[in-house]
């Protein structure tokens, strides 16, 4: 009778072996879970509601830029007349900024985050606004 050679390594090569697939299901598993969710984040978000921003009188002459979050809606030298700009909403919050070319000064607003008529004046060196609902 012939005796075999017991291999000491055998079971350690199985474990290794069984480890080394349930990684590999796991990488798969994480790949296929990141594709889904990238997928659901392609989907374009819109929303509901309007500014109207209004550029009173009052800077008549005044250069000057108005921002809505970091876009440039106007810059230059404003006319003495009333200035309208309507812009979609595209984000949750908002805020609307006046800043005088001149001096840098800016002026941040939060506005309303359903939309809204916002009319922008200057009394007195002071820069306010007025909002109302469309």
């Amino acid at each position: 009778m012939i005796q075999k050679k017991r291999n000491p390594h055998k079971p350690f090569m199985v474990l290794n072996g069984i480890l080394a697939f349930v990684v590999f299901v796991i990488a798969c598993l994480f790949l296929y879970v990141s594709f889904q969710l990238k997928r659901d984040k392609d989907k374009e978000v819109t929303y509901e509601g309007k500014y109207l921003v209004e550029i009173s009188k009052d800077f008549a002459g005044e250069d000057i830029s108005v921002y809505l979050n970091d876009s440039l809606l106007m810059k230059g030298i404003m006319p003495d007349t009333l200035t309208q700009t309507s812009i979609d909403k595209f984000a949750d919050e908002n805020i609307l900024m006046i800043v005088d070319n001149a001096t840098d000064n800016t002026t941040p607003f939060n506005l309303n985050p359903d939309g809204s008529r916002v009319t922008v004046k200057k009394t007195a060196g002071i820069i306010s606004i007025i909002e109302r609902e469309q």
